[in-house]
């Protein structure tokens, strides 16, 4: 089980792209891809598979956290001012 730590997760798994399979996309590759956030995510996982110890890998972690910070928070954002115009349509 190369690359896979005592509790399964494969910490050294790349992108699809990277791997040159012509397989289906995996859906939370597919999420992580829509937020923008994907190198900070593949960068925590490379982090992740050199040290095994997310304490070493605080920098990708709160990087890939302010990422998705933005994210959501764009996210909300569009989401009230679709509720602003639905509401004025009304």
């Amino acid at each position: 089980m190369s690359g896979a730590n005592p509790s399964g997760h494969n910490w050294s798994r790349k992108p699809k792209a990277e791997e040159g399979d012509e397989e289906e996309e995996d859906p939370f590759d597919q999420m992580i891809a829509r937020t923008g956030c994907a190198s900070f995510h593949y960068a925590v996982q490379e982090c992740m598979a050199e040290h095994q110890d997310w304490r070493k890998c605080q920098r990708e972690v709160l990087s890939f956290k302010d990422c998705m910070s933005e994210y959501q928070k764009k996210r909300t954002e569009e989401y009230q001012r679709r509720q602003k115009r639905h509401q004025a349509a009304s």
